[in-house]
């Protein structure tokens, strides 16, 4: 038998994260969702910022699950699948994947260790908001 050792993102680097990408979107005015992942695409620090709705709330999670699953940032997604019908058709109709920006994956060494999504505003600022976060604690930035 063989096993393999896999990394997750802290709860401690989640938070801090989440905390950069609630600053950032304070700081440009808007309320938002800010979703922090482990490598599963599973959920380690909510943020549903005074204002924001239920929904922003779903699709930070999706964004975030999205570029965990997948190892990219959501918005190169579609330039993956735009010219590709099956690819098109089939991606966007899997529950969960989101194809427009927000979602980041948090790499460490080339691995994906979790993921940021955020809801809230036009997919560009919640790109920006996304960032925040991943600079927050010093990941790099898709």
């Amino acid at each position: 038998m063989s096993s393999y050792a896999k990394r997750s993102v802290t709860a401690e680097s989640a938070l801090v994260a989440a905390q950069g990408a609630t600053a950032k979107a304070r700081q440009i005015g808007h309320s938002m969702s800010i979703v922090v992942t482990d490598e599963t695409g599973t959920a380690k620090v909510v943020v549903r910022m005074d204002g924001a709705s239920e929904a922003t709330l779903r699709i930070a999670g999706d964004k975030a699950y999205t570029a965990a699953s997948l190892g990219r940032p959501t918005h190169a997604l579609w330039d993956f699948v735009k010219n590709d019908p099956p690819l098109l058709h089939g991606l966007v109709n899997y529950p969960r994947i989101i194809v427009f920006g927000g979602g980041y994956p948090i790499v460490e060494d080339g691995k994906v260790v979790g993921a940021i999504g955020v809801s809230g505003a036009h997919y560009s600022d919640d790109m920006e908001v996304a960032r925040a976060g991943l600079q927050a604690i010093g990941a790099p930035v898709g």
